[in-house]
């Protein structure tokens, strides 16, 4: 699978653990910043992983920042995008299976490098049911992205 991650200056330095582990598990991972420990805006890299995901460059993306919430909220702006905070490995992966969650971000100040390697397992590994029910679901939600 083809991944795009970003992080704030927040979360840059768990970045590295993350896209190490996605490469080990033999996904190809395309990183759009922040690549140091300068302060940056979060919403500037959340629209760059957005884009990469909604351009269908990339099949899910990962933000990590301070909390993952501000990562979230700005990700989840971005039509297309259905965006999740994921510090536990329930929800990353049943953010996938129920939500069809297509950028999981994972807080770097609440989470260490050894559940963060854990979270994006799941998170991967996670497949999107073919239950009628998360389906109907998922599409009300592609119509409330097109109203507005």
């Amino acid at each position: 699978m083809r991944l795009v991650i970003g992080s704030d200056h927040a979360g840059w330095p768990l970045k590295q653990t993350v896209i190490d582990h996605i490469r080990s598990l033999g996904h190809d991972v395309v990183d759009v910043g922040s690549y140091d420990d300068k302060p940056v805006d979060f919403p500037d890299i959340a629209r760059a992983v957005a884009q990469k995901v909604t351009s269908g460059e990339a099949a899910r993306g990962i933000m990590v920042c301070g909390t993952g919430v501000g990562a979230s909220i700005a990700a989840n702006k971005m039509k297309g995008i259905r965006a999740a905070v994921c510090h536990d490995v329930h929800s990353a992966h049943q953010s996938v299976e129920h939500d069809d969650v297509n950028v999981m971000c994972i807080g770097a100040q609440i989470v260490g490098a050894w559940l963060a390697v854990d979270l994006v397992s799941s998170y991967l590994s996670a497949e999107f049911s073919t239950d009628e029910d998360f389906r109907r679901r998922v599409e009300k939600l592609r119509v409330m992205d097109e109203e507005g």
